[in-house]
């Protein structure tokens, strides 16, 4: 078994990564397809992973001025299990981390409460209370950049 966690390099990359959030939001999660499809996707880096060359996972980051948002974060049901998700989610915090910028910024993401243990294994702690979004629970966490 061979994961590979990179950027997005292409069209079809991003069109893969947008076919794996339809399926685990919209199809899975039953997000309305307007609020998974939010028109920001040309304002984020994204990245995906890959398991023997299939991609199966996708997040992406949203930079703003004082931080990097965290969104999306999508892996395949039939791929979930094995630590993929917080092998991307690392990955991606190390490459965030090289930006010349990082140092001024923390990372950030908008947490499923039924998700918040994971996000609290790699480091991220709760800073807010529980709210609604696209009717699913939600709390926001957030680190610093410093791995």
């Amino acid at each position: 078994m061979e994961l590979v966690c990179r950027r997005a390099l292409s069209r079809e990359d991003i069109a893969v990564a947008m076919d794996i959030r339809e399926t685990v939001f919209i199809d899975e999660q039953n997000v309305p397809s307007e609020l998974e499809r939010d028109g920001r996707d040309d304002r984020c880096l994204h990245y995906v992973v890959l398991l023997d060359g299939i991609v199966v996972g996708t997040a992406r980051v949203m930079p703003l001025n004082d931080l990097f948002k965290f969104q999306r974060v999508a892996v395949l049901p039939e791929a979930r299990g094995v630590g993929i998700g917080a092998m991307l989610m690392q990955f991606m915090m190390e490459d965030l981390a090289q930006q010349s910028d990082a140092n001024t910024k923390y990372f950030f993401l908008s947490s499923q409460v039924s998700a918040i243990s994971f996000y609290e294994r790699l480091g991220f702690e709760i800073c807010s209370d529980e709210y609604l979004d696209a009717g699913i629970q939600h709390r926001d966490m957030k680190r610093a950049t410093k791995i």
